[in-house]
């Protein structure tokens, strides 16, 4: 219950069947019914919260739109006149199809006078507000709205974007030259989406199910005033909050479940869970209970190489993998490894990027490979480390230099990564077929998982827990929207290339004359 003026109070009541929010005087008699109401949890929750920027996130049906728009709405006629405009972005024109529905269901409701302009897809009050229904589907979208004031910004759905780029360049136009104005920064999601592993690293997620909002995360600025201004927290929904949907369609959850694709999407929906892969091109094949293991000595009869992919303004990746000669590894806990022949085990990483997801550190080729270098001596100082496959533009001469020229001038050389026609979906698939053979299971044609009756015999591919960028970056692959073998080359992709020269390398045993750089 939300406690009102005068003794009055919201509460919910089943009036003619229908869950609805009334009102309710101090001897608990009906007084009047509101157009809307946020019902009692997260949806309260959101549309009190004081910080800049909040996400509203959780599993499927809690009304997280409903409150989007209730966000913006609850500052109509409060004095701000055409000073209060609002923008709501969905990533296509089509997505927007819901967002309108819900806003004339519920602002016809509330603001009788309001008007939608179908053609430009605005609403307008008399009072002078305005709130744009836009759409933006990559970051030169912008251009559209620059120098623009809008004091309030919501994202909805915020993991169909694969990266933060439409997300944080809209942050500029969130301003108002009018004193007392508030400043608002809102977005609703679900985990499941391509968006999935930035959406979880910018508001520091999963929320610890002790609590209903995560941790106000300070932003940038150089004074601690600053950083509190531009804050941001996530509030956590959950369906069983919603009872006015759960009265009308008790079977709601279930419906659910049998719609879920996948595991992943199921726990996403249901459980708004974030511990899950999610994304497209191996989370259904993908686990991480048999895919990443605990670092242990390599055997000296394994071979050692790196492969490499290179990035400046956005990063750039190297790993090292140990490379199986099918011999028995006796495990520092004292268990026994039982390796196939070619089995990959990425063993240890370097990714040049500044804490963000997709950005890069804008380092020089040679500075790259003094870090490499460093890395590699640290790791493995008793070891020989082979060159390995690196994206194959990196050789490409320029003013009588190369990318790769410069990181041999630093001592790091590599071989060329094979680009004939064909070699990323065979890459991506060969990626598949690896992770698969390293399970201790196959799934069955209706996917349930059975158990092997023999040892492995393919090789599969491992990754040690401290390569965190891989784990964080690979699981969660999307594919591209038009083309569902390949993936989707404007998300972080960058380690998943970088993996992908190193298992389509044609045989890791380079020749001398098969290494680049002099």
């Amino acid at each position: 219950m939300m406690q009102g003026e005068e003794g009055l109070r919201v509460d919910w009541r089943v009036v003619e069947e229908s869950m609805t929010a009334v009102i309710v005087d101090a001897d608990d008699e009906i007084h009047s019914f509101p157009a809307w109401a946020p019902m009692p949890g997260s949806q309260e929750a959101f549309l009190e919260c004081p910080v800049f920027e909040v996400l509203y996130e959780g599993t499927r049906g809690p009304g997280k739109t409903d409150a989007l728009l209730m966000d913006f709405a609850q500052h109509v006629d409060c004095g701000f006149g055409a000073d209060w405009r609002g923008i709501l972005f969905r990533k296509t024109y089509k997505q927007l199809t819901d967002v309108v529905a819900k806003s004339k269901k519920w602002f016809k409701r509330i603001f009788p006078h309001a008007t939608f302009n179908e053609s430009t897809m605005t609403w307008k009050w008399p009072t002078g507000e305005e709130l744009l229904l836009r759409y933006m589907e990559r970051s030169s979208d912008y251009d559209n709205y620059h120098g623009h004031a809008y004091p309030w910004v919501g994202f909805e759905e915020l993991t169909t974007w694969n990266s933060p780029d439409c997300y944080t360049v809209m942050m500029s136009c969130c301003r108002s030259t009018r004193p007392g104005m508030p400043r608002k920064y809102r977005a609703t999601t679900n985990p499941y989406g391509i968006g999935h592993n930035w959406v979880k690293t910018r508001f520091h997620l999963p929320i610890p199910e002790t609590r209903r909002c995560g941790a106000v995360i300070p932003g940038e600025g150089e004074t601690q005033r600053e950083r509190m201004a531009n804050a941001r927290c996530a509030i956590r929904g959950r369906l069983r909050e919603n009872i006015v949907l759960l009265h009308a369609d008790p079977d709601y959850e279930n419906k659910l479940r049998q719609a879920a694709r996948n595991p992943s999407e199921l726990a996403a929906w249901i459980d708004g869970s974030w511990d899950i892969t999610a994304g497209g091109m191996v989370d259904d094949i993908w686990d991480a209970k048999h895919n990443v293991v605990e670092p242990f000595p390599i055997p000296a009869s394994w071979r050692i190489d790196r492969s490499f992919d290179w990035g400046s303004s956005k990063p750039w990746s190297c790993g090292w993998w140990a490379e199986s000669d099918g011999s028995v590894v006796q495990l520092p806990n004292g268990k026994t490894l039982h390796s196939v022949r070619g089995d990959l085990y990425r063993v240890a990483e370097l990714y040049g990027w500044t804490g963000t997801p997709n950005e890069g550190k804008k380092m020089t080729a040679r500075e790259v490979a003094r870090n490499i270098l460093a890395a590699e001596k640290k790791i493995f100082p008793n070891r020989t480390v082979k060159p390995g496959p690196a994206d194959s533009s990196i050789f490409s001469v320029e003013n009588n230099m190369s990318i790769g020229d410069d990181m041999a001038k630093e001592k790091v050389r590599w071989t060329a990564s094979d680009k004939r026609p064909g070699s990323r979906k065979n890459g991506w698939e060969k990626l598949r077929t690896l992770i698969k053979a390293a399970l201790p299971y196959v799934m069955d044609h209706e996917g349930e998982k059975v158990e092997r009756t023999t040892p492995r015999e393919d090789p599969g591919i491992f990754v040690f827990t401290t390569c965190r960028q891989f784990i964080r970056t690979v699981p969660v692959l999307p594919r591209d929207d038009k083309d569902i073998d390949d993936v989707d080359t404007d998300s972080e992709d960058h380690i998943a290339d970088e993996v992908r020269y190193r298992i389509y390398n044609k045989k890791s045993g380079a020749s001398r004359k098969g290494i680049r750089g002099r």
